[in-house]
């Protein structure tokens, strides 16, 4: 019970998912490995790999292909923002490497910029920032570094030093450490050719808009929550905001993500009548 004990132990330590070479160094015998596969608590993902039974299945599936989990999906599993809600697996294996990868997986063959080590199945974030830089459109890339940034995942200093590549620098360059990452990186790239004041996630009247340009305009974005009392608040608010001078803009998630063309119509023909300027006293 004790080398169970000991075993189970390691393998909750290294995330469910362990070279047999690693679990050695952390003091289980090659006999006890083997006793657990023959048992069924452990099962044997590919030579030199094992795995618990409910181990994350992502994980396993890297140490089968000998790959790491990088990109949008990495991204996504450290809980960043990302522009496809479902995206395609996102594997990244050394140049050179041999082995069958799943065929829907998008392998990334770039060198790494921080080394992976034998063991790692997850890619270092600046990797992962690296293959986001260069995989997705520029908006949308931004978009995931900013929010890397707001999460806390990683500072400019940080990146600084890093060799990257045309694409990262830019992005390195552009993106802002506290943005509310996703739409308000969308609006800011989108809309700073205007000219104008924009100002993000603010508080007017008790409630926090999404956007406001210039000194009275007001742009509000609906998700999929705006139903029932929400609808009924928003309501409320948008007709506040109208007393106190405001022009109001409401439009839904997916007429920005899809139809931005609609939204900017509205938007140019507000600023063209001066709606963005404060009323004169």
């Amino acid at each position: 019970m004790m080398r169970r004990d000991r075993l189970a132990r390691a393998m909750r330590e290294v995330g469910g998912v362990a070279r047999v070479e690693r679990l050695r160094d952390r003091g289980v015998s090659r006999y006890d490995i083997e006793m657990a596969v023959r048992e069924g608590w452990l099962r044997r993902v590919r030579v030199g790999w094992v795995a618990l039974p409910d181990a994350d299945p992502l994980r396993i599936l890297a140490a089968r292909h000998g790959v790491v989990l990088t990109c949008l999906t990495q991204a996504r599993r450290l809980g960043l923002w990302v522009h496809d809600e479902k995206p395609a697996l996102h594997l990244g294996a050394a140049p050179g490497s041999r082995g069958g990868k799943p065929d829907d997986a998008r392998v990334h063959w770039a060198h790494p910029l921080v080394p992976r080590h034998p063991d790692s199945l997850e890619d270092p974030i600046e990797n992962v920032l690296s293959m986001v830089a260069t995989c997705e459109p520029h908006e949308q890339a931004l978009a995931t570094w900013e929010s890397a940034f707001n999460h806390g995942l990683v500072d400019r200093q940080r990146l600084t030093g890093l060799p990257w590549g045309p694409a990262a620098r830019r992005l390195l360059a552009e993106a802002l450490p506290f943005a509310d990452a996703g739409l308000e990186t969308y609006l800011r790239t989108r809309l700073r050719w205007l000219r104008l004041p924009l100002y993000f996630q603010i508080w007017i009247a008790g409630h926090r808009v999404d956007a406001q340009i210039g000194e009275r305009l007001v742009l509000q974005i609906d998700g999929a929550t705006h139903v029932g009392a929400q609808r009924a608040e928003d309501i409320r608010h948008d007709a506040e905001l109208k007393l106190r001078g405001y022009h109001v803009i409401r439009v839904g998630y997916h007429q920005v993500m899809n139809e931005w063309h609609v939204v900017q119509d509205q938007i140019m023909h507000a600023v063209a009548q001066g709606l963005h300027r404060a009323r004169p006293a």
